[in-house]
């Protein structure tokens, strides 16, 4: 799943390398905290390859499309509760603790889901998961921003979103790697038990961050903490800012419980605010991201690539493409201006999507004809629905794979998978009979000659996504409110990615299955280009621009058009 990434120019890179010599604590603080963001990344990524060893496994799951989106989909119903009780938990027990409380639930979680005998055992790890997600997604850069020295905070913060995306990648890996173990996904969702506790062990022996202990009035510990962060000679100024940043903190916390959604509204400032930032987070999840995140495997399956490990291995494209993405995004960010990099995103995003669909239609419209002579060459397995059809000629492919009782595979032609194949009934027994005679076995999607242009769609999907869409929302998030309004703002805008990320990845597969992958990608294809045009009109562009010269802009113009100009040049 796509998380904050706060942008870092090279300069700040270059100081934390240096300040890594010289201070190794603080690059040790800074790792041991992004060890959180790693398994957020580990744990969403995870399930995509999982997933199809688990349908292999419980029959139930295979046949019902909606119990395979509620073993993906509740650990984003985990990590909304998450985030709402991490914010608590953060400012009564501190972020150490909370950590420590995400190591339990990653923990507990992975053991949960490693030993599940049913598929409800499986929702119940991946809702402990999905509790560790919400509460690491949020502590984790905010213990690494509270405990980093001021000229490389946004370098240290951006390697937890580094983590993320890496965790995302390794899963791939991870899953590769247990394709062919006894228990294959039970490797896969326990081995992330191991880093869990690593960060346990690693956060038992760090401090609490100096900035929460300052607020709890615990001077002294805070104090002792900042010494070992900066050189001597900064210490006496840091502790001054410190205090008077804390303070500023607390007064506008109690000036922010008076705050009321009426006046949110009212506001117009804010409410402008909202409407960009909210519908950007709604927007980044809509255009379809977590749908490749968490069912990329699938998608390749669905594109005419048979084989699990083939899947799993192709998948890798993506993930390490998003990997890649974030590295492009601070790259970029401070050069081009938010607003011109969300544009060539979503252009980039929707014709991305136009590729998909088209390449998925065509695999629907010329699957290959199901023979009656090479479905009797298996005589006895016969798929009931084709045996009692009338008219067979018309049976194709997917036909075949849309036959419910009992659920149908196709079975290509030994000499070339795109002539007539066998349609039978889809179990373990017949698909080894199928694989000895040099066949392949296929019941998510079917033989096509374009998969590879799919996966060249894929991969344009997220080479556009991840450096604009995939970070933009967030840092436009963390710049647009006024200072009084941000965190509730910056919360409710959160709130609004994670319950549109659900949404999606609970429906992405009844999608497909009731209407098709091709007109599936087509509607978030036109999502995209509804979002193209909302960016446009409703989004400033907030590069380089201090709190009050955002709201200025807010306050006195409802529609962005302009963003090509510098912000100098403007009156």
């Amino acid at each position: 799943m796509e998380g904050a990434i706060e942008a870092a120019d090279a300069s700040a890179f270059r100081e934390c390398i240096s300040l890594a010599w010289k201070n190794p604590y603080v690059l040790r603080l800074a790792f041991s905290a992004g060890i959180g963001g790693f398994l957020f990344g580990y744990d969403t990524g995870v399930i995509s390859g999982a997933l199809l060893y688990i349908r292999d496994d419980f029959g139930s799951v295979d046949r019902e499309t909606v119990l395979q989106e509620t073993i993906v989909s509740m650990a984003v119903a985990g990590a909304i509760i998450g985030a709402a009780i991490g914010g608590w938990l953060n400012d009564r027990f501190g972020r150490r603790s909370a950590l420590l409380l995400a190591d339990f639930l990653f923990f507990a979680g992975a053991v949960i889901m490693a030993s599940a005998p049913n598929p409800g055992a499986l929702i119940v790890g991946r809702i402990f998961v999905g509790l560790g997600v919400g509460m690491a997604s949020m502590t984790s850069p905010l213990y690494i921003s509270e405990a980093s020295p001021a000229k490389i905070r946004g370098a240290l913060v951006s390697t937890n979103g580094f983590l993320i995306t890496g965790g995302q990648f390794l899963a791939y890996l991870i899953n590769l790697a247990f394709t062919k173990a006894p228990g294959t996904w039970r490797w896969m969702l326990g081995i992330a038990s191991l880093p869990a506790l690593l960060q346990f062990i690693l956060m038992l022996l760090l401090p609490e961050s100096p900035r929460w202990l300052f607020r709890k009035g615990r001077e002294e510990e805070a104090i002792a903490i900042l010494k070992k962060i900066y050189p001597s000679d900064e210490v006496d100024a840091e502790i001054f800012a410190l205090k008077e940043s804390v303070e500023a903190e607390i007064q506008e916390k109690q000036a922010a419980k008076k705050i009321e959604c009426i006046e949110l509204w009212r506001t117009k400032t804010v409410r402008r605010g909202l409407v960009a930032g909210v519908g950007l987070q709604v927007f980044q999840q809509f255009v379809g991201i977590n749908t490749v995140m968490y069912y990329s495997p699938t998608i390749v399956q669905l594109a005419g690539f048979a084989s699990n490990q083939t899947a799993l291995l192709l998948s890798l494209i993506t993930s390490g493409l998003n990997a890649f993405g974030t590295v492009v995004s601070i790259y970029f960010i401070d050069r081009t201006g938010r607003k011109k990099l969300l544009i060539v995103s979503l252009v980039g995003v929707a014709l991305s999507l136009g590729v998909l669909s088209a390449v998925f239609n065509q695999t629907a419209s010329h699957s290959p004809a199901v023979s009656v002579s090479q479905t009797s060459h298996f005589a006895g397995y016969t798929c009931p629905d084709y045996a009692d059809a009338a008219a067979r000629s018309t049976w194709s492919c997917m036909k075949c794979l849309k036959a419910s009782s009992p659920a149908c595979g196709f079975c290509s032609s030994a000499g070339n998978k795109m002539w007539p194949g066998a349609c039978l009934i889809s179990n373990d027994t017949i698909k080894k009979i199928c694989h000895n005679e040099g066949r392949q076995w296929y019941t998510r999607g079917c033989p096509s000659n374009f998969g590879w242009v799919a996966l060249i769609g894929l991969a344009l999907y997220i080479i556009f996504f991840s450096p604009g869409m995939g970070t933009v929302p967030w840092i436009v998030n963390s710049e647009i409110y006024p200072l009084r309004y941000r965190g509730v703002c910056g919360g409710i805008a959160a709130t609004a990615n994670w319950i549109s990320n659900l949404i999606v990845s609970e429906s992405f597969l009844s999608l497909t299955q009731s209407i098709g992958t091709s007109w599936t990608f087509l509607i978030f294809g036109v999502i995209s280009l509804v979002a193209l045009f909302f960016v446009i009109i409703c989004v400033p562009e907030t590069k380089g621009l201090p709190i009050e010269e955002v709201e200025k802009m807010l306050e006195g113009r409802a529609i962005q058009f302009r963003f090509w100009e510098k912000r100098s040049q403007k009156a």
